[in-house]
């Protein structure tokens, strides 16, 4: 069994053993077409129906939208069988009788007495039914409501689900799944492959050697581009994994009210032109009084029993940076002490005031910081100061903003925080928008404040970096000391097993 084990890591793509490899009750897959999860899965399939039960084996259940995929996946099935040398018997066609009509199901019996059976899309097939269950391109079922209502009963018998989909515009169930699972609001492992990752982890070069022709460079970016134009204004949906939808704000202003507070300060320091050209100690001096006068009877009031956190925006010129502190409460909702925002502030005094906040911060846990471009310097030395496990240097992309803008939502429709009630804070929030299918901070976008200066949405992003510190950095790390660089960038590898595949067919 374990020179069949290395065979089949063989012949999947990275993306596709780590969808296999993940043995969550229930995980999800949005992917591009063309990438071969489908015909993965049907490996998995064929593994979990020949094992004996002691061997942790069980029926298995493939719904596909129409005829043509039953029948694909079942013959995908037979041939991962006969890779494998699992016993079994010959593809048999089985009628179920339904409620109003005789559904046709096709199915492959193993030895080991569990079966893979390929079922139409009603959601009464699956009643009393016992195993493991696999939605393929959920987003196109008539009733994927009741189909995944009907799915989830098997998981109390030890079964597991499966979902897997292109997208189908942004408003479909589907979509709603992958954002809820993301926010946190589902229990859900979440796996996403775009066409041009597949591509990155070899998707052409197998194809290549399939079809026995030679790999070259120019073949790909050939076939790349006739894959592109087959799909056309399609592409964005159907190859990169982006649901069509209309650009529109994130967040609707009555949910940013919901948990705004009068009570919460927004503290504001703008220096004048030249200040970077005096002196260290007269800038040294200058930010000291600032912060013993303004800063210091914040940082008082904080509660010492109360763990803290913190995100951080970083601009040099033209826009903001903002520091959003959280302290987490009781009942694990955040709270809010203060904000601050600092324009025209060098980089040695943005230093200065950010270690003075966090050596005062009780119970500092962790913060995320903006370290693209100029950001990163601040960021690096943060990180060195108090430990790579408590700072991550954050380069946000539109795979961070995907990943995590879905938990920004969330803790605003939740009401698990609270923020300042203030004018400037409003506008950055509703500077958030979905772009291609992404909620983030448009590069284009900008905003007049109070003072009558640009704002780029600054506090917005520094929360969204705040929540990604509550909830993806080790809560254990109390302790710091310098470290080696840990800086976040949105490869899938840096994102762990959040990604998949899809098929139908032999390479």
């Amino acid at each position: 069994m374990n020179q069949a084990v290395q065979k089949v890591d063989a012949v999947l793509l990275r993306y596709q053993q780590k969808w296999i490899g993940d043995k969550a009750d229930v995980k999800l897959c949005e992917k591009s077409r063309r990438v071969g999860l489908s015909w993965g899965e049907a490996e998995d399939a064929t593994e979990i129906a020949a094992r004996s039960k002691a061997a942790g084996g069980m029926d298995y259940w493939y719904i596909g939208y129409n005829k043509d995929m039953a029948q694909e996946f079942i013959r995908d099935v037979a041939g991962w069988a006969k890779g494998m040398n699992a016993f079994m018997g010959e593809i048999e066609e089985e009628v179920i009788k339904d409620e109003d009509k005789d559904i046709l199901t096709f199915v492959i019996k193993f030895s080991s007495g569990f079966r893979v059976t390929a079922l139409s899309s009603r959601p009464s097939n699956l009643r009393g039914k016992q195993g493991v269950v696999c939605i393929d391109e959920a987003a196109f079922h008539e009733d994927l409501a009741g189909l995944i209502k009907a799915a989830m009963a098997l998981l109390m018998w030890g079964g597991k689900v499966r979902i897997i989909s292109t997208h189908n515009g942004d408003t479909n169930l589907f979509n709603d799944l992958i954002q809820d699972a993301l926010a946190g609001k589902k229990p859900y492992s979440v796996h996403t492959i775009t066409f041009k990752e597949a591509l990155k982890q070899g998707l052409y070069k197998r194809i290549c050697l399939v079809r026995g022709i030679e790999w070259t460079q120019a073949g790909q970016d050939d076939w790349t581009k006739t894959m592109y134009d087959f799909y056309g204004d399609d592409a964005a949906e159907e190859l990169d994994v982006i649901p069509t939808s209309g650009a529109g704000t994130y967040l609707p202003r009555l949910m940013i009210e919901s948990v705004m507070q009068t009570d919460i300060p927004v503290v504001r320091l703008s220096l004048p032109a030249g200040f970077e050209q005096q002196p260290e100690r007269i800038r040294v001096a200058e930010i000291n009084d600032w912060l013993d006068e303004y800063i210091k009877p914040l940082l008082v009031k904080l509660n010492p029993n109360q763990r803290h956190y913190f995100g951080e925006d970083f601009a040099r010129n033209g826009d903001l940076t903002a520091l959003w502190p959280l302290a987490e409460l009781q009942n694990l909702n955040l709270h809010t002490p203060f904000v601050v925002e600092l324009r025209n502030v060098p980089f040695e005094q943005q230093k200065q005031i950010v270690f003075y906040i966090i050596e005062r911060l009780p119970r500092f846990v962790a913060g995320a910081m903006d370290a693209r471009g100029n950001g990163q310097y601040l960021a690096e030395v943060t990180m060195q100061k108090f430990g790579a496990t408590r700072i991550a240097q954050v380069m946000l992309s539109q795979e961070w903003y995907r990943n995590n803008m879905p938990r920004f939502k969330a803790a605003f429709e939740d009401q698990s925080i609270n923020a300042p009630k203030d004018a400037d804070v409003m506008a950055d929030m509703r500077c958030v928008k979905m772009d291609k299918g992404v909620a983030k901070v448009p590069d284009t976008a900008k905003v007049r404040g109070a003072d009558g200066k640009d704002r780029h949405g600054d506090t917005a992003i520094a929360l969204a970096l705040a929540l990604f510190a509550v909830k993806t950095l080790n809560p254990a790390a109390i302790e710091y000391q310098a470290a080696t660089d840990t800086t976040y960038t949105e490869t899938m590898d840096d994102m762990g097993d959040d990604f998949t595949f899809e098929g139908g067919g032999a390479w």
